[in-house]
């Protein structure tokens, strides 16, 4: 596997990168199973010391990542820095709030004694991360990791290394010790090794469902605890008495982000008859207005897409579509420009035979559907695969609400934009994934929830009905 940055506009090797040796693969998983056992006897608030100075050079180099990052797969330089941004508030949050998240907590119980949870350290744990968000992906599994004790080694997209090996850098100039995450370039082989180490403990994997099934058999074949979020067909429902000026000028915004080439992003909108000539008008304006070009231009408004293999799948998806039947009514055509730029298109006439009925397009395509009823658009956000994300716009939030919660999805947002914050849990269902990142539960991923039963001395009184019950128990 290649690690290299290309820029994708300007199509240039920036970087080349050489793979990880094995003796780094063993220094790496050795220097962070000895940081394991030192964090196990360090108190939380010495971490959540060092964690701040985190976020504080990250802030101090907050240009140099957001431009790295363009650099490496894109983005507009704009929602590079927000996304530096939002690493710095996810690191200050954990540092804020894991030692309170991380205390015992107290059950009641029939037995003699009083009974506590304890959310201990396991081990090292294997990051496998995608290029889309190149920071952030990082962030939010190493941040509440650092602060249960968990050492992080790190395989990035082979296309994003540059953007790695900076975080990964900026976090040990921050002073955190040496093995608390460190980043590898490894190949597929390596990664499986690394998973079947008796040093590892678990395993957060953002990405696709072919390398999300992969590594949740090498994890399931060691019983190694996995998360995964893996790809998204998220819908965007819009009732016949929602706010139309706030629909569409979220709608564009919810499928051009990062070019279209995000989990969440509002793929399927799916609009009630009523108001759907003006919802499809609407969006082919937004769309029309959006200017390509340079990144790292303030001007640029749509970024190219990462590569030129990501644009060829998806110009092949949609012509795959048109070919079942698809209408386009807005965009599908080149754009004149060196980089890897994509057309915004709204696609239309989608039936459950059409391909893009069922695959996730990972770009700046809009399939809009038409409905008739408020079932019919439930029926429809539910007929799928997938079940990461959502939005509903009504125009009462509380029937907004009802329908959200009949919505398979792990997310869902009513009369909103969709948020990605530390206090918010992120994750989905069905073939999306499972687990959760950031909020408490995602603090809980790879915690060893260890019960602890004290009394001052046994109930010698009913210590032998005690041991009957026990006894029964486990015959059963």
């Amino acid at each position: 596997m290649a690690y290299k940055t290309i820029n994708p506009y300007t199509n240039e090797l920036v970087k080349e990168y050489p793979g990880a040796t094995g003796q780094q693969v063993e220094d790496a998983l050795q220097r962070g199973h000895e940081l394991y056992h030192t964090f196990k006897t360090q108190a939380i608030k010495e971490r959540a010391k060092l964690l701040h100075q985190v976020a504080a050079k990250i802030r101090e180099r907050s240009d140099e990542l957001a431009r790295t990052c363009t650099i490496d797969m894109g983005k507009l330089l704009a929602e590079a820095k927000s996304e530096v941004e939002l690493c710095a508030i996810i690191v200050d949050y954990f540092a804020d709030h894991a030692e309170e998240m991380l205390k015992p907590e107290e059950i009641e119980t029939m037995a003699n004694g009083k009974a506590q949870i304890h959310h201990q350290a396991t081990g090292v744990i294997m990051m496998v991360e995608p290029w889309n968000f190149p920071y952030y992906q990082i962030i939010r599994v190493f941040a509440p990791n650092f602060m249960v004790g968990n050492p992080m080694i790190l395989k990035h997209a082979s296309n994003t290394p540059s953007s790695a090996q900076l975080m990964a850098d900026v976090i040990e100039d921050a002073g955190v010790p040496k093995g608390s995450l460190t980043n590898l370039f490894l190949n597929y082989d390596q990664v499986s090794e690394i998973i079947a180490d008796p040093r590892v403990q678990g395993v957060a994997l953002t990405g696709s469902e072919r390398g999300g099934a992969s590594v949740a058999k090498m994890a399931g074949e060691h019983l190694k605890k996995t998360t995964l979020e893996l790809g998204g067909m998220d819908p965007f429902i819009v009732m016949e008495d929602a706010n139309m000026d706030e629909v569409t000028e979220i709608a564009w915004r919810s499928r051009l982000y990062n070019a279209g080439q995000e989990c969440t992003s509002s793929k399927r909108f799916i609009v009630m008859e009523k108001v759907y000539d003006e919802f499809v008008e609407k969006l082919k304006d937004n769309f029309s207005k959006v200017k390509p070009g340079d990144p790292l231009d303030s001007e640029t408004t749509i970024a190219p897409m990462n590569s030129k293999k990501a644009k060829e799948e998806l110009q092949k998806q949609v012509d795959d579509a048109i070919s079942a039947g698809a209408k386009v009514v807005y965009g599908n055509k080149p754009i004149n420009l060196p980089g890897q730029f994509f057309m915004p298109t709204i696609l239309t006439d989608i039936d459950r035979d059409n391909p893009a009925h069922t695959a996730e397009m990972f770009g700046p395509v809009a399939v809009v559907y038409k409905v008739s009823t408020e079932e019919e658009a439930i029926d429809l956000a539910n007929d799928s695969s997938y079940g990461l994300g959502g939005i509903v716009f009504a125009g009462d939030g509380d029937h907004g609400t009802e329908i959200a919660a009949k919505i398979e999805t792990g997310m869902v947002f009513v009369n909103n934009f969709r948020y990605s914050l530390p206090e918010l849990p992120f994750g989905g269902v069905k073939r999306s994934g499972y687990g959760r990142e950031m909020s408490h539960i995602g603090l809980m991923a790879f915690v060893n929830d260890k019960l602890i039963l004290k009394a001052d001395k046994p109930d010698m009184d009913n210590l032998a009905s005690g041991l009957v019950a026990s006894t029964t128990l486990a015959k059963k």
